[in-house]
């Protein structure tokens, strides 16, 4: 570009600014530029706008070209068969209805089966396909509970698409490595420079994905910028530790008893007392068990209990909440502190040797059982121990299937975590035969999926039972999604049966026998469904 070119090109903005401010006020007010006042003002100033606009395009410099777009990578596991990658299309295709709430009807949900196709396909090392992305990555931006499955499966060419589409930036966020600056776990100066630098989500991604593959690494990044982290940060990293948490965290955790926030200093405790080894734990124990202890003197052995009378420095520091919510005596609220965090290992040797199911079978004095019960819940929850999780279960065929222990449904939920997936199942199955489904869906929720054979036949007879009863199926709709979803596919050929409008009883609620009889055809159409899916997944295996 020539010298007078450009002095023209750099004064074009300014001429222009001047005519539209003119147009803006009006040629009565002011005049515009190199224009004589007059009539014909009106008609000048939009002959040198129109001249103004050919100058500005004639004048415009080429802009320098932008950077070639860099292919996708490649997916380097073995594609989808084709029958699945159909399967797939019709998944993300479908949406759920605009009408609201009502009737379902006897189809299949598709979008609820989307989650555990995207797990057989991940099992089995399949790559997503390519044209699948955008409606996987749309999917998953509306469901947050798709997104870790979703992600893997869409591997590296998902975090490719991210980069260009700012709707799909939670993959960035959500996958290790997503950040456009993100370092492979194997460069430490990478690590340590976004550690750095890097942005609060991109340090939490980078830490956990870190934790999962080097657990000391982590840690050792953390404690390197810990006493200049914000208070909340500290508590999120602080909370990353439970991935792998090992005896070596202990050093860094008993020095997080002594931050400046009590919410650090709750979560390093908590931590600490899931280490059964750790000096936290030892105190803890030596602290709970000058509280509880045998009485031998009278007829039947008995727990007695004598709360803490203060709450000392030494305790808080350690965990313990001095000040008890409203409603809560600060003596049990302080004793049921030390007995969650101390070690279930201390009371067998502490209350005479007894198992587990020995020392919940013992009376406690003085209305201390509910709090005592209650915070050995916490503790094997938190220690997931099997042994006391069973003894505070009880037989789920026991009144109100209550336990010695667990004191509401959430609780034995959280106690069944702690078994292995059959006798979960089984218990489950016991309580179901003897309670029913009203109160089993949250007990439901904690077992392995497919279900086992057992569970799946007891609530199959459950339900069965509630049809012959004569009332409408939505009262079950939780446990009949749930069912859709973790029956064993193998299941159906044996609900063939209950397809059929039952003759209704004098008392029965109008038309629900039709009703059922259409949420069984959806519950066996959707495990049919379910059934092919796995089979279209692996190639070679008949259809059911």
């Amino acid at each position: 570009m020539s010298r007078t070119t450009a002095t023209v090109a750099a004064s074009l903005p300014d001429h222009w600014e001047q005519l539209v401010t003119t147009a803006l006020l009006g040629t009565d007010r002011r005049t515009p530029p190199g224009v004589a006042p007059g009539p014909q003002t009106p008609s000048d100033l939009l002959d040198a706008a129109a001249a103004a606009t050919v100058r500005r395009r004639a004048g415009l410099c080429p802009a320098r070209p932008a950077e070639r777009l860099r292919p996708a990578p490649e997916d380097p596991r073995p594609p989808l068969p084709h029958a699945a990658a159909r399967r797939l299309a019709a998944l993300l295709a479908d949406r759920p209805g605009a009408s609201g709430g009502g009737r379902r009807g006897a189809a299949p949900d598709l979008m609820e089966l989307l989650p555990q196709w995207l797990q057989a396909a991940n099992a089995r090392g399949y790559a997503a396909p390519p044209q699948a992305l955008p409606a996987l990555l749309d999917a998953a931006r509306g469901r947050t509970d798709l997104r870790p499955a979703a992600l893997r499966f869409a591997g590296p060419r998902a975090l490719w698409l991210a980069r260009l589409n700012p709707d799909w930036r939670f993959a960035l966020r959500a996958a290790p490595g997503g950040g456009p600056s993100a370092p492979g776990l194997r460069d430490p100066q990478g690590i340590r420079r976004l550690w750095q630098e890097g942005l609060f989500a991109e340090r939490v991604t980078l830490l956990t994905a870190l934790r999962s593959r080097d657990a000391a690494a982590a840690r050792a990044l953390l404690e390197e910028t810990w006493a200049t982290e914000r208070a909340e940060d500290r508590l999120m990293f602080l909370d990353s530790l439970r991935a792998g948490l090992a005896p070596d965290d202990e050093t860094f955790l008993e020095r997080a008893l002594a931050d400046r926030s009590r919410n650090v200093r709750e979560t390093a405790a908590e931590l600490l007392s899931a280490l059964p080894a750790s000096a936290l734990a030892a105190r803890m124990a030596a602290r709970a068990a000058a509280c509880v202890a045998v009485d031998r003197t009278r007829d039947v052995p008995t727990i007695v209990v004598e709360a803490p009378h203060e709450c000392d420095a030494a305790m808080e520091r350690d965990g313990v909440v001095a000040k008890a919510p409203a409603g809560r005596g600060e003596r049990s609220w302080w004793l049921g502190q030390l007995v969650e965090a101390a070690p279930l290992g201390t009371w067998p040797g502490r209350l005479g040797g007894r198992t587990p199911e020995e020392i919940v079978a013992l009376p406690v004095a003085d209305g201390w059982q509910g709090e005592l019960h209650a915070a050995w819940c916490r503790a094997a929850v938190r220690q997931r121990d099997a042994a006391w999780s069973r003894a505070l279960l009880g037989e789920p065929s026991a009144p109100e299937a209550g336990g010695p222990g667990a004191v509401s449904l959430t609780e034995r939920a959280r106690l069944l975590a702690a078994l292995d997936a059959g006798e979960r199942a089984a218990w489950v199955a016991g309580f179901i035969e003897t309670h029913g489904l009203s109160e089993a869906f949250q007990l439901l929720g904690v077992c392995a999926v497919p279900w086992a054979p057992p569970l799946g036949r007891a609530v199959v007879d459950a339900l069965n039972i509630a049809r012959d009863a004569g009332s409408y199926p939505w009262s079950f709709s939780g446990v009949m999604g749930l069912a859709e979803r973790c029956l064993d596919p193998s299941e159906a050929s044996r609900l063939d049966a209950l397809l059929a409008i039952p003759d209704e009883p004098e008392d029965a609620a109008p038309g629900a026998g039709s009703y059922w009889s259409e949420a069984f055809q959806r519950l066996v159409t959707t495990l049919r469904l379910r059934g092919a899916m796995l089979a279209e997944l692996t190639p070679g295996e008949p259809a059911p």
